[in-house]
Protein backbone atom coordinates (compact mmCIF):
# COMPACT_ATOMS: atom_id res chain seq x y z
CA UNK A 1 0.00 0.00 0.00
CA UNK A 2 1.26 3.48 -0.79
CA UNK A 3 1.14 5.99 2.06
CA UNK A 4 1.35 9.52 0.56
CA UNK A 5 1.89 11.03 4.01
CA UNK A 6 4.87 8.79 4.81
CA UNK A 7 8.12 10.61 5.45
CA UNK A 8 10.51 10.22 2.54
CA UNK A 9 14.13 9.16 2.93
CA UNK A 10 16.52 12.07 2.36
CA UNK A 11 20.17 11.26 3.11
CA UNK A 12 22.10 14.20 4.49
CA UNK A 13 25.68 12.93 4.34
CA UNK A 14 27.53 12.71 0.96
CA UNK A 15 28.49 9.08 1.60
CA UNK A 16 24.88 8.10 2.34
CA UNK A 17 23.65 9.99 -0.75
CA UNK A 18 26.21 8.14 -2.89
CA UNK A 19 25.22 4.77 -1.36
CA UNK A 20 21.53 5.53 -1.82
CA UNK A 21 22.13 6.18 -5.53
CA UNK A 22 24.25 3.07 -6.11
CA UNK A 23 22.68 0.54 -3.69
CA UNK A 24 19.64 1.92 -1.87
CA UNK A 25 19.85 -0.36 1.18
CA UNK A 26 19.42 2.55 3.67
CA UNK A 27 16.25 3.61 1.82
CA UNK A 28 14.97 0.02 1.91
CA UNK A 29 15.54 -0.25 5.67
CA UNK A 30 14.05 3.21 6.28
CA UNK A 31 10.89 2.32 4.35
CA UNK A 32 10.59 -1.15 5.88
CA UNK A 33 11.20 -0.57 9.60
CA UNK A 34 11.90 3.14 9.96
CA UNK A 35 10.06 6.43 9.99
CA UNK A 36 9.12 5.86 6.34
CA UNK A 37 6.74 3.04 7.28
CA UNK A 38 3.50 4.31 8.89
CA UNK A 39 1.61 1.81 11.05
CA UNK A 40 -1.75 2.04 12.83
CA UNK A 41 -1.52 4.06 16.01
CA UNK A 42 -3.46 1.59 18.15
CA UNK A 43 -1.31 -1.55 17.96
CA UNK A 44 -1.02 -3.38 21.29
CA UNK A 45 1.72 -5.66 22.64
CA UNK A 46 0.36 -8.66 20.72
CA UNK A 47 1.93 -7.07 17.65
CA UNK A 48 5.36 -7.56 19.28
CA UNK A 49 5.36 -11.26 18.59
CA UNK A 50 6.34 -10.98 14.92
CA UNK A 51 9.57 -9.24 15.91
CA UNK A 52 10.09 -11.73 18.75
CA UNK A 53 9.74 -14.61 16.27
CA UNK A 54 12.42 -13.02 14.09
CA UNK A 55 14.71 -12.61 17.11
CA UNK A 56 14.13 -16.24 18.13
CA UNK A 57 15.00 -17.42 14.60
CA UNK A 58 18.21 -15.37 14.73
CA UNK A 59 19.17 -17.02 18.05
CA UNK A 60 18.48 -20.47 16.58
CA UNK A 61 20.57 -19.84 13.48
CA UNK A 62 23.56 -18.41 15.38
CA UNK A 63 23.63 -21.11 18.08
CA UNK A 64 22.93 -23.81 15.48
CA UNK A 65 25.89 -22.80 13.31
CA UNK A 66 28.28 -22.95 16.28
CA UNK A 67 26.88 -26.27 17.51
CA UNK A 68 27.25 -27.75 14.02
CA UNK A 69 31.00 -27.08 14.23
CA UNK A 70 31.25 -29.64 17.06
CA UNK A 71 28.44 -32.12 16.30
CA UNK A 72 29.09 -35.48 14.60
CA UNK A 73 26.14 -36.85 12.59
CA UNK A 74 27.03 -40.51 13.10
CA UNK A 75 24.95 -43.00 15.04
CA UNK A 76 28.00 -44.32 16.85
CA UNK A 77 29.23 -40.99 18.19
CA UNK A 78 26.31 -38.49 17.91
CA UNK A 79 25.22 -38.92 21.54
CA UNK A 80 28.79 -38.65 22.74
CA UNK A 81 29.43 -35.54 20.63
CA UNK A 82 26.47 -33.78 22.28
CA UNK A 83 27.81 -34.72 25.72
CA UNK A 84 31.26 -33.48 24.65
CA UNK A 85 29.72 -30.15 23.62
CA UNK A 86 28.17 -29.88 27.08
CA UNK A 87 31.41 -30.69 28.92
CA UNK A 88 34.42 -29.81 26.75
CA UNK A 89 33.46 -26.95 24.43
CA UNK A 90 33.83 -23.44 25.83
CA UNK A 91 30.30 -22.30 26.76
CA UNK A 92 29.01 -25.44 25.02
CA UNK A 93 26.44 -26.08 27.74
CA UNK A 94 25.06 -22.57 27.19
CA UNK A 95 24.91 -22.97 23.40
CA UNK A 96 23.21 -26.35 23.64
CA UNK A 97 20.64 -25.21 26.22
CA UNK A 98 20.02 -21.94 24.34
CA UNK A 99 19.39 -23.88 21.12
CA UNK A 100 17.16 -26.54 22.72
CA UNK A 101 15.09 -24.07 24.75
CA UNK A 102 15.19 -21.56 21.91
CA UNK A 103 13.13 -23.97 19.82
CA UNK A 104 10.46 -24.04 22.52
CA UNK A 105 10.50 -20.24 22.88
CA UNK A 106 10.32 -19.85 19.09
CA UNK A 107 7.27 -22.13 18.81
CA UNK A 108 5.61 -20.49 21.83
CA UNK A 109 6.02 -17.03 20.27
CA UNK A 110 4.66 -18.29 16.94
CA UNK A 111 1.64 -19.95 18.60
CA UNK A 112 0.78 -16.64 20.30
CA UNK A 113 1.35 -14.87 16.96
CA UNK A 114 -1.11 -17.26 15.28
CA UNK A 115 -3.65 -16.82 18.10
CA UNK A 116 -3.44 -13.05 17.66
CA UNK A 117 -4.08 -13.47 13.94
CA UNK A 118 -7.13 -15.62 14.65
CA UNK A 119 -8.53 -13.17 17.23
CA UNK A 120 -8.04 -10.00 15.21
CA UNK A 121 -8.83 -11.51 11.79
CA UNK A 122 -5.40 -10.83 10.30
CA UNK A 123 -6.02 -13.60 7.76
CA UNK A 124 -8.84 -11.69 6.06
CA UNK A 125 -8.60 -9.67 2.85
CA UNK A 126 -6.41 -7.97 1.83
CA UNK A 127 -3.87 -9.92 3.92
CA UNK A 128 -4.55 -13.48 2.72
CA UNK A 129 -1.05 -13.87 1.28
CA UNK A 130 0.51 -12.73 4.56
CA UNK A 131 -1.44 -15.48 6.35
CA UNK A 132 -0.66 -18.18 3.76
CA UNK A 133 3.06 -17.46 3.92
CA UNK A 134 2.80 -17.55 7.70
CA UNK A 135 1.34 -21.07 7.57
CA UNK A 136 4.20 -22.11 5.24
CA UNK A 137 6.66 -20.75 7.83
CA UNK A 138 4.85 -22.75 10.54
CA UNK A 139 5.18 -25.99 8.52
CA UNK A 140 8.89 -25.34 7.91
CA UNK A 141 9.38 -24.72 11.62
CA UNK A 142 7.67 -27.96 12.56
CA UNK A 143 9.79 -29.96 10.10
CA UNK A 144 12.96 -28.28 11.37
CA UNK A 145 12.04 -28.88 15.02
CA UNK A 146 11.27 -32.56 14.44
CA UNK A 147 14.58 -33.21 12.69
CA UNK A 148 16.45 -31.25 15.37
CA UNK A 149 14.88 -33.40 18.09
CA UNK A 150 16.39 -36.50 16.46
CA UNK A 151 19.98 -35.18 16.46
CA UNK A 152 20.90 -35.71 20.17
CA UNK A 153 20.37 -39.44 19.46
CA UNK A 154 18.88 -40.23 22.83
CA UNK A 155 16.07 -42.68 23.44
CA UNK A 156 13.31 -40.19 22.65
CA UNK A 157 15.21 -39.00 19.58
CA UNK A 158 15.54 -42.52 18.14
CA UNK A 159 12.06 -43.75 18.96
CA UNK A 160 10.47 -40.45 17.96
CA UNK A 161 12.04 -40.83 14.51
CA UNK A 162 10.92 -44.46 14.40
CA UNK A 163 7.32 -43.63 15.29
CA UNK A 164 6.86 -40.47 13.18
CA UNK A 165 8.46 -41.86 10.02
CA UNK A 166 6.49 -45.05 10.59
CA UNK A 167 3.28 -43.17 9.94
CA UNK A 168 4.26 -42.75 6.29
CA UNK A 169 3.99 -46.50 5.91
CA UNK A 170 0.21 -46.09 6.35
CA UNK A 171 -0.01 -44.54 2.86
CA UNK A 172 -1.36 -47.27 0.54
CA UNK A 173 1.01 -48.87 -2.00
CA UNK A 174 3.90 -46.41 -1.71
CA UNK A 175 3.98 -45.74 2.05
CA UNK A 176 6.70 -48.21 3.01
CA UNK A 177 8.87 -47.13 0.08
CA UNK A 178 8.55 -43.48 1.18
CA UNK A 179 9.52 -44.41 4.73
CA UNK A 180 12.62 -46.31 3.59
CA UNK A 181 13.53 -43.41 1.28
CA UNK A 182 13.22 -40.90 4.13
CA UNK A 183 15.32 -42.96 6.52
CA UNK A 184 17.80 -44.27 3.96
CA UNK A 185 17.17 -47.75 5.38
CA UNK A 186 14.71 -49.87 7.31
CA UNK A 187 15.27 -48.15 10.66
CA UNK A 188 16.78 -44.88 11.92
CA UNK A 189 20.57 -45.10 11.64
CA UNK A 190 23.55 -43.23 10.18
CA UNK A 191 21.79 -42.45 6.89
CA UNK A 192 18.73 -40.99 8.65
CA UNK A 193 20.90 -39.02 11.06
CA UNK A 194 22.92 -37.48 8.21
CA UNK A 195 19.77 -36.59 6.26
CA UNK A 196 18.05 -35.04 9.25
CA UNK A 197 21.17 -33.09 10.20
CA UNK A 198 21.65 -31.63 6.71
CA UNK A 199 17.98 -30.67 6.41
CA UNK A 200 17.88 -29.30 9.96
CA UNK A 201 20.82 -27.07 9.06
CA UNK A 202 19.31 -25.95 5.73
CA UNK A 203 15.66 -25.31 6.61
CA UNK A 204 16.19 -22.34 8.97
CA UNK A 205 17.70 -20.40 6.07
CA UNK A 206 14.74 -21.38 3.87
CA UNK A 207 12.47 -20.20 6.71
CA UNK A 208 14.33 -16.88 6.84
CA UNK A 209 13.75 -16.46 3.10
CA UNK A 210 10.00 -17.11 3.46
CA UNK A 211 9.91 -14.65 6.40
CA UNK A 212 11.30 -11.97 4.06
CA UNK A 213 8.42 -12.73 1.65
CA UNK A 214 6.03 -12.67 4.63
CA UNK A 215 7.20 -9.17 5.62
CA UNK A 216 7.13 -8.01 2.00
CA UNK A 217 3.55 -9.22 1.64
CA UNK A 218 2.66 -7.42 4.89
CA UNK A 219 4.04 -4.09 3.65
CA UNK A 220 1.75 -4.08 0.60
CA UNK A 221 -1.60 -3.73 2.48
CA UNK A 222 -0.03 -2.52 5.74
CA UNK A 223 -0.54 -3.91 9.24
CA UNK A 224 -3.91 -4.91 10.64
CA UNK A 225 -4.94 -3.39 13.97
CA UNK A 226 -7.12 -4.30 17.00
CA UNK A 227 -10.23 -2.62 15.56
CA UNK A 228 -9.83 -4.20 12.13
CA UNK A 229 -10.76 -0.84 10.58
CA UNK A 230 -8.73 0.27 7.56
CA UNK A 231 -6.38 3.22 7.84
CA UNK A 232 -8.23 6.38 6.72
CA UNK A 233 -5.40 8.89 6.67
CA UNK A 234 -2.32 10.28 8.35
CA UNK A 235 -4.18 10.83 11.63
CA UNK A 236 -4.62 7.04 11.99
CA UNK A 237 -0.92 6.22 11.80
CA UNK A 238 2.43 6.87 13.47
CA UNK A 239 5.92 6.13 12.10
CA UNK A 240 7.20 2.66 12.91
CA UNK A 241 10.34 4.28 14.30
CA UNK A 242 10.62 5.42 17.04
CA UNK A 243 7.16 4.49 18.35
CA UNK A 244 7.08 0.78 17.68
CA UNK A 245 10.81 0.13 17.70
CA UNK A 246 10.73 1.31 21.33
CA UNK A 247 7.70 -0.88 22.07
CA UNK A 248 9.36 -3.87 20.39
CA UNK A 249 12.51 -3.24 22.44
CA UNK A 250 10.47 -3.55 25.64
CA UNK A 251 8.90 -6.79 24.41
CA UNK A 252 12.30 -8.14 23.38
CA UNK A 253 13.70 -7.34 26.82
CA UNK A 254 10.91 -9.29 28.54
CA UNK A 255 11.38 -12.18 26.09
CA UNK A 256 15.14 -12.37 26.75
CA UNK A 257 14.56 -12.19 30.51
CA UNK A 258 12.19 -15.20 30.39
CA UNK A 259 14.54 -17.01 28.01
CA UNK A 260 17.57 -16.41 30.27
CA UNK A 261 15.61 -17.59 33.33
CA UNK A 262 14.75 -20.82 31.53
CA UNK A 263 18.35 -21.43 30.41
CA UNK A 264 20.07 -20.66 33.71
CA UNK A 265 17.57 -21.95 36.26
CA UNK A 266 15.58 -24.74 34.59
CA UNK A 267 17.21 -25.75 31.28
CA UNK A 268 15.67 -29.24 31.22
CA UNK A 269 12.15 -28.21 32.21
CA UNK A 270 10.75 -28.75 28.71
CA UNK A 271 12.91 -31.76 27.81
CA UNK A 272 12.46 -35.48 28.48
CA UNK A 273 14.81 -37.35 30.85
CA UNK A 274 14.90 -40.41 28.55
CA UNK A 275 16.73 -38.32 25.96
CA UNK A 276 19.78 -38.36 28.26
CA UNK A 277 19.96 -42.12 27.66
CA UNK A 278 21.79 -43.10 24.48
CA UNK A 279 19.59 -44.48 21.68
CA UNK A 280 19.01 -48.23 21.98
CA UNK A 281 17.00 -49.99 19.24
CA UNK A 282 16.48 -52.97 21.59
CA UNK A 283 14.89 -51.00 24.45
CA UNK A 284 11.61 -49.20 23.86
CA UNK A 285 10.73 -46.38 26.32
CA UNK A 286 7.61 -46.96 28.38
CA UNK A 287 5.93 -43.79 27.10
CA UNK A 288 7.02 -42.22 23.80
CA UNK A 289 6.01 -38.57 23.52
CA UNK A 290 7.14 -35.73 21.23
CA UNK A 291 8.12 -32.24 22.35
CA UNK A 292 5.35 -30.17 23.94
CA UNK A 293 4.71 -28.10 20.81
CA UNK A 294 3.71 -31.23 18.85
CA UNK A 295 1.38 -32.64 21.50
CA UNK A 296 -1.98 -31.31 20.15
CA UNK A 297 -1.25 -32.79 16.71
CA UNK A 298 0.00 -36.03 18.28
CA UNK A 299 -3.30 -36.28 20.17
CA UNK A 300 -5.23 -35.94 16.89
CA UNK A 301 -3.03 -38.66 15.40
CA UNK A 302 -3.77 -41.04 18.29
CA UNK A 303 -7.53 -40.39 18.23
CA UNK A 304 -8.22 -42.93 15.49
CA UNK A 305 -8.34 -46.40 17.01
CA UNK A 306 -10.55 -48.43 14.64
CA UNK A 307 -10.44 -49.15 10.91
CA UNK A 308 -13.26 -47.65 8.86
CA UNK A 309 -12.91 -48.06 5.07
CA UNK A 310 -9.28 -46.98 5.51
CA UNK A 311 -6.89 -48.20 8.23
CA UNK A 312 -7.03 -46.23 11.51
CA UNK A 313 -3.34 -45.40 11.16
CA UNK A 314 -3.96 -43.73 7.80
CA UNK A 315 -6.93 -41.79 9.17
CA UNK A 316 -4.72 -40.51 11.98
CA UNK A 317 -2.00 -39.36 9.56
CA UNK A 318 -4.54 -37.63 7.31
CA UNK A 319 -6.19 -35.90 10.29
CA UNK A 320 -2.85 -34.75 11.73
CA UNK A 321 -1.69 -33.15 8.49
CA UNK A 322 -5.23 -31.93 7.75
CA UNK A 323 -5.39 -30.09 11.07
CA UNK A 324 -2.52 -27.87 9.88
CA UNK A 325 -3.43 -27.65 6.20
CA UNK A 326 -6.90 -26.49 7.29
CA UNK A 327 -5.32 -23.16 8.23
CA UNK A 328 -4.58 -22.48 4.56
CA UNK A 329 -8.33 -22.23 3.86
CA UNK A 330 -9.18 -20.02 6.84
CA UNK A 331 -9.47 -16.75 4.83
CA UNK A 332 -12.28 -18.32 2.80
CA UNK A 333 -13.98 -20.26 5.61
CA UNK A 334 -14.61 -17.05 7.60
CA UNK A 335 -16.80 -14.88 5.39
CA UNK A 336 -17.63 -12.15 7.94
CA UNK A 337 -16.70 -8.65 6.70
CA UNK A 338 -15.66 -7.70 10.27
CA UNK A 339 -12.09 -8.63 11.17
CA UNK A 340 -11.66 -8.06 14.89
CA UNK A 341 -13.24 -10.33 17.50
CA UNK A 342 -13.70 -7.26 19.68
CA UNK A 343 -16.82 -6.60 17.57
CA UNK A 344 -17.84 -10.25 17.07
CA UNK A 345 -18.98 -11.53 20.50
CA UNK A 346 -20.35 -14.85 19.22
CA UNK A 347 -17.20 -15.67 17.26
CA UNK A 348 -15.05 -14.62 20.24
CA UNK A 349 -16.87 -17.11 22.46
CA UNK A 350 -16.22 -19.98 20.05
CA UNK A 351 -12.59 -18.88 19.70
CA UNK A 352 -12.14 -19.18 23.47
CA UNK A 353 -13.64 -22.67 23.29
CA UNK A 354 -11.16 -23.51 20.51
CA UNK A 355 -8.26 -22.35 22.70
CA UNK A 356 -9.44 -24.59 25.56
CA UNK A 357 -9.85 -27.43 23.07
CA UNK A 358 -6.26 -27.07 21.80
CA UNK A 359 -4.95 -27.03 25.39
CA UNK A 360 -6.97 -30.19 26.07
CA UNK A 361 -5.44 -31.81 22.98
CA UNK A 362 -2.01 -30.87 24.30
CA UNK A 363 -2.78 -32.57 27.62
CA UNK A 364 -4.09 -35.72 25.92
CA UNK A 365 -1.08 -35.84 23.59
CA UNK A 366 1.30 -36.10 26.54
CA UNK A 367 -0.89 -38.29 28.77
CA UNK A 368 -1.08 -42.06 29.02
CA UNK A 369 -3.29 -43.62 26.33
CA UNK A 370 -5.97 -45.05 28.63
CA UNK A 371 -9.69 -45.29 27.77
CA UNK A 372 -10.58 -41.92 29.35
CA UNK A 373 -7.83 -40.02 27.55
CA UNK A 374 -8.58 -41.67 24.22
CA UNK A 375 -12.23 -40.55 24.45
CA UNK A 376 -11.16 -37.04 25.49
CA UNK A 377 -8.78 -36.89 22.53
CA UNK A 378 -11.47 -38.07 20.11
CA UNK A 379 -13.97 -35.47 21.35
CA UNK A 380 -11.38 -32.68 21.29
CA UNK A 381 -10.21 -33.68 17.79
CA UNK A 382 -13.79 -33.73 16.54
CA UNK A 383 -14.43 -30.25 17.92
CA UNK A 384 -11.22 -28.90 16.33
CA UNK A 385 -12.40 -29.81 12.84
CA UNK A 386 -16.00 -28.90 13.67
CA UNK A 387 -14.90 -25.38 14.63
CA UNK A 388 -13.23 -24.62 11.30
CA UNK A 389 -15.45 -26.57 8.90
CA UNK A 390 -18.91 -26.03 10.43
CA UNK A 391 -19.08 -23.51 13.29
CA UNK A 392 -16.90 -20.81 11.70
CA UNK A 393 -18.81 -20.61 8.38
CA UNK A 394 -22.18 -20.67 10.17
CA UNK A 395 -21.24 -18.01 12.72
CA UNK A 396 -19.62 -15.71 10.14
CA UNK A 397 -22.75 -15.78 7.99
CA UNK A 398 -25.33 -15.47 10.78
CA UNK A 399 -23.91 -13.31 13.59
CA UNK A 400 -24.66 -9.61 13.94
CA UNK A 401 -21.42 -7.81 14.85
CA UNK A 402 -21.29 -4.72 17.04
CA UNK A 403 -20.98 -1.33 15.36
CA UNK A 404 -17.46 -0.52 14.19
CA UNK A 405 -15.78 2.84 14.86
CA UNK A 406 -15.55 5.16 11.88
CA UNK A 407 -11.77 5.27 12.12
CA UNK A 408 -8.81 4.12 14.19
CA UNK A 409 -8.46 7.64 15.57
CA UNK A 410 -12.06 7.62 16.80
CA UNK A 411 -11.55 4.28 18.53
CA UNK A 412 -8.35 5.48 20.24
CA UNK A 413 -9.86 8.76 21.42
CA UNK A 414 -13.03 7.08 22.69
CA UNK A 415 -11.03 4.43 24.56
CA UNK A 416 -8.89 7.03 26.34
CA UNK A 417 -11.72 9.35 27.25
CA UNK A 418 -11.17 11.85 24.45
CA UNK A 419 -13.72 13.25 22.03
CA UNK A 420 -14.03 11.60 18.65
CA UNK A 421 -14.48 13.70 15.50
CA UNK A 422 -18.07 12.42 15.20
CA UNK A 423 -18.88 13.44 18.77
CA UNK A 424 -17.32 16.87 18.20
CA UNK A 425 -19.45 17.36 15.08
CA UNK A 426 -22.62 16.41 16.97
CA UNK A 427 -21.73 18.78 19.82
CA UNK A 428 -21.37 21.63 17.37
Amino acid sequence: MSFPWAKQYEPKQPLMRWLDEKLPVPRLVYNAVGAGYPVPRNLNYFWNFGVLAGAALGIQIITGIVLAMHYAANGGVAFGSVESIMRDVNAGWFLRYAHANGASMFLLVVYIHIARGLYYGSYKAPREMVWLLGVVIFLLMMATAFMGYVLPWGQMSFWGAQVITGFFSAIPLVGESIRIWLLGGYAPDNAALNRFFSLHYLLPFVTAGVIILHIWALHIPGSNNPTGVDVKGKQDTVPFHPYYTAKDAVGLGVFLLIFATLIFFSPNLLGHPDNYIEANPLSTPAHIVPEWYFLPFYAILKSFTADFILPAKLWGVLAMFGSILLLFFLPWLDTSPVRSSNYRPKYRGFLIVLLVDVLLLGYVGGAEANARNVILGQLASAYYFLHFLVILPLVSSSERPRALPNSITEAVLTKHGGTSPAQTALAN
